[in-house]
């Protein structure tokens, strides 16, 4: 009895032994196909492109509306010249994020976006300041504009692709950080230039100043140095690599089941669309509305025959798959109608927590336009108490706006920092909330701060917010994406700042003037307002069962 019990111990303990072996073996495997954490400095590099990036972007915004006015632009038509910013990042970013899903090579599925952009918009950042005409220096902001959403937008993906889900947090926030060094230096830069090296800041008429064509030099080198870093520094995944990583990782990255828009959801779309469209065109056009609102009205427009493309595509694959089943052949796929169609579809069949974040970036996109366009007439109107562009009131009011607004770049910077340790202690979600009512009471303190001196304590709020929203609402995003898919999705939750920045230049001042008698220190309350809604509703947006916090 006693020698079975022994044998029968004996071949218990043994069969432990190998289940032990087992999930050993299984959870070596498991680890193995796992995305590996990186290091610090392995992120540093990954990110520092960025630091480029924002120099041009940097740049440009500084100095453009200069450059426009001193080869003849009035104000009135400032506006106009500008609205290539946002139409081309609404263009670009989406079919780039598209292409770069689906491209791979030496240079791998980002990286070649990063350096064909980087050359581009170095030309340009080095051609502008010379441009001898208004025209042609409006068109050089338009090929400006494009080249840096080209290299821009994979950025987002590349943190995507390479980090785990715990530390894209991270990644994010460092690239917040590198937005915020480069918006500072690059701002400063022409200021710099003719107060520490005694480089003129003006020249004659129809001539761009020294310390500008100088600042755009530097700024185009920095560029290129700062992406070329970024290129030579990192690797990427394969696809394959990507595929088993996501395979491994599919509980975190569930999404909603695709629902496939027929040819008749798109044809109805159409008409539903081409008509609205329209008949807002024609009462902007009848009523004498801002002119501005055709940009809007256009938009929706235009979006009526791309959804008549589609059903028309889809048309045509349906006849070939009658065919080929015919002939008892594989049939064709949706994946198959080409970029155009698969962007429109991709955006109608986005995950739901997609949508749910969207509708954050909105608030939080126009709260922020709206604090671009009109703190400078906030400032000088309700702290500085004039209206008049050519008085030294205004214009010291002016430049301590521009202080500010370094200022608020400067805070984000050492936000950035911070953020990380703030998603391991709250959770992203409950941390952009913070981040973003910090930005939302700061912009209201504008209407009760009497004392005009006292105004960058206000940024240290608006500064806290644009870093969160530089970082966490992509770590959100891009934890609920398919790798596959990482960059078109990237491009298309561009959209929902492209959008409120259109409609913020559009409808905010009709607002002003109608409720606010013009006065455009309620822009910022309005904009406080806003900020805080999208704090709010961030909590709403359905994230992965297991919320992942930076690390």
């Amino acid at each position: 009895m006693s020698e079975n019990s022994s044998l029968a111990n004996t071949a218990q303990q043994s069969e432990r032994h190998e289940q032990l072996k087992t999930l050993q073996s299984s959870r070596n495997d498991l680890a193995n196909r796992q995305k590996p954490e990186l290091s610090f400095w392995q992120i540093f590099n990954m990110c520092f492109g960025f630091l480029g990036i924002q120099f041009g972007f940097a740049l440009q915004n500084a100095n453009v509306s200069r450059i426009f006015q001193t080869l003849g632009a009035s104000i009135d038509e400032i506006p106009i010249l500008w609205i290539a910013a946002p139409l081309t990042g609404l263009l670009v970013q989406p079919i780039i994020g598209y292409m770069s899903d689906n491209t791979w090579g030496k240079l791998g599925r980002r990286r070649p976006y990063f350096l064909i952009g980087a050359i581009l918009t170095t030309l340009a950042i080095v051609i502008m300041p010379h441009s001898p005409t208004l025209w042609i220096a409006a068109g050089m902001l338009w090929i400006m504009d494009a080249s840096i959403n080209i290299a821009m937008e994979p950025f987002r993906a590349f943190v995507g692709d390479n980090l785990p889900n715990r530390q894209r947090t991270l990644g994010f926030a460092m690239q917040s950080f590198f937005i915020g060094v480069g918006a500072v230096v690059a701002s400063a830069l022409p200021y710099i230039l003719t107060n520490l090296f005694d480089v003129p800041n003006t020249a004659p008429a129809g001539e761009i100043a020294a310390s500008v064509r100088y600042a755009f030099y530097f700024g185009g080198a920095v560029l290129l140095i700062a992406v070329l870093w970024t290129v030579v520094s990192t690797k990427e995944y394969s696809p394959e690599e990507l595929k088993a990583f996501e395979q491994y990782s599919s509980e975190s990255l569930k999404t909603d089941k695709p629902h496939t828009r027929t040819e008749q959801h798109y044809r109805f779309a159409s008409i539903i669309w081409t008509a609205t469209g329209l008949i807002l065109t024609l009462i902007i056009w009848i009523q004498a509305l801002d002119k501005q609102l055709l940009i809007l009205s256009l938009g929706v427009f235009s979006f009526g025959p791309l959804q008549l493309y589609c059903a028309l595509k889809l048309k045509r694959l349906s006849q070939q798959n009658n065919q080929l089943n015919n002939q008892q052949d594989k049939k064709q796929s949706r994946a198959q109608l080409g970029m155009v169609f698969s962007l429109v579809d991709d955006l109608f069949n986005m995950p739901k927590a997609m949508h749910q974040l969207a509708l954050v970036q909105f608030f939080s996109w126009f709260a922020l336009f709206s604090m671009w366009i009109y703190t400078t007439a906030a400032v000088t109107d309700y702290h500085y108490g004039t209206q008049d562009v050519l008085s030294k009131a205004y214009n010291d009011g002016a430049d301590w706006v521009g202080i500010l607004f370094a200022s608020y770049n400067g805070f984000s910077a050492l936000a950035a920092i911070l953020i990380p340790f703030v998603v391991m202690t709250l959770g992203l979600k409950r941390a952009h909330m913070l981040n973003l009512f910090c930005g939302g009471f700061g912009l209201i303190s504008f209407y009760f701060i009497e004392d005009p001196n006292l105004l960058w304590l206000p940024m240290i709020g608006v500064g806290i917010a644009w870093a969160s929203i530089l970082s966490i609402p992509y770590a959100l995003l891009s934890n609920m994406l398919p790798a596959e898919k990482m960059g078109v999705y990237m491009g298309i939750f561009n959209f929902f700042i492209v959008i409120p920045q259109l409609l913020a230049a559009s409808v905010l001042g009709v607002i002003l003037n109608l409720v606010f008698e013009g006065q455009p220190i309620f822009a910022l309350i309005i904009a406080g307002s806003l900020m805080m809604i999208a704090g709010v509703s961030v909590l709403f947006v359905k994230t992965p069962a297991t919320e992942v916090t930076a690390k």
